[in-house]
């Protein structure tokens, strides 16, 4: 049984005539009520009555012919929501990230992807950078975003957006009242850390601090760049925290740019070639309009 002969069993239903139904298919007499026969017969049973005056459906064929319309909207149902998903405006968006990453250009894109694509599930999934790779790399999310990503031949990696770094003090430490703080002042200072064992960015701050003549005295390390500064706020010791994030105002810290070298903290989009498609496409080009 194909679809095809449900649409003219529909058809001969609706008409209750097999000239009308023809012509309303755009197809001859002769092949639409062998087409019916066929039906009838792979099914076992007559699903219409026939006379020279008048077509009527049997008890199984009114049966036959409410189960047929079900099936045919779901057929119809099933090649838009396809067509919706090749397009780029269907299906779900599995987004891996640290949750400090909101508060920059992505928060918006997100709010964003949602209002111009209802029908998208987009599912969010923080987690560590190392989990990142990992659960792009086993098909388990189709876009992560990060700060100095690894090179990976098996992951596409593009920036989405720019950004620099703060260096975050508690509001009563005697480099507070100054505008701007070279990073080698402060050598002598106790660091609250992004947790180096999974983060490259993590290892890059390092590698800043030691390119400015020091080796950071860390006291304490995190999965997540907004707890920094809670722990700074402690007195724990003093952190550099990418731009957007410092944006999430604390009472008790003050942020200040850091002078020298420059810093970056740029973040990147990466996604697996097998996963490239429009859903990723779409999305992609909201966050370049936020970041831009």
């Amino acid at each position: 049984m194909e679809l095809r002969h449900l649409r003219y069993f529909v058809a001969v239903a609706r008409h209750l005539s097999f000239t009308a139904a023809a012509e309303s298919l755009g197809v001859a007499q002769p092949p639409l009520s062998q087409q019916i026969r066929d039906l009838e017969a792979e099914i076992g049973t007559a699903l219409f009555e026939r006379t020279t005056r008048r077509v009527a459906l049997t008890r199984a064929g009114m049966d036959f012919h409410a189960q047929a319309l079900g099936i045919l909207e779901k057929s119809g149902e099933a090649v838009d929501r396809a067509r919706a998903i090749g397009a780029g405006v269907a299906g779900i968006v599995n987004v891996g990230l640290t949750g400090s990453m909101l508060a920059g250009p992505l928060g918006q894109a997100i709010r964003d992807f949602l209002s111009l694509y209802p029908d998208v599930d987009l599912r969010i999934h923080e987690m560590s950078p190392d989990r990142q790779i990992s659960m792009l790399k086993a098909g388990q999310t189709d876009i992560s975003f990060l700060r100095s990503p690894p090179h990976d031949a098996d992951l596409v990696s593009e920036r989405a957006w720019c950004e620099t770094v703060s260096l975050v003090l508690p509001k009563d430490h005697r480099l507070a009242g100054r505008a701007t703080i070279d990073l080698a002042e402060l050598s002598r200072e106790r660091f609250v850390f992004l947790r180096l064992s999974d983060s490259l960015f993590a290892k890059y701050l390092w590698d800043c601090c030691v390119d400015a003549g020091f080796v950071p005295n860390i006291t304490h390390q995190v999965v997540e760049a907004a707890s920094l500064t809670s722990l700074v706020a402690t007195g724990l010791g003093i952190a550099i925290i990418p731009e957007f994030v410092a944006r999430l105002a604390h009472a008790d810290v003050v942020y200040r740019p850091v002078t020298g070298k420059p810093i970056r903290a740029d973040v990147h989009a990466l996604w697996s070639k097998e996963k490239a498609g429009p859903l990723i496409t779409n999305f992609l080009e909201l966050v370049r309009s936020g970041g831009a």
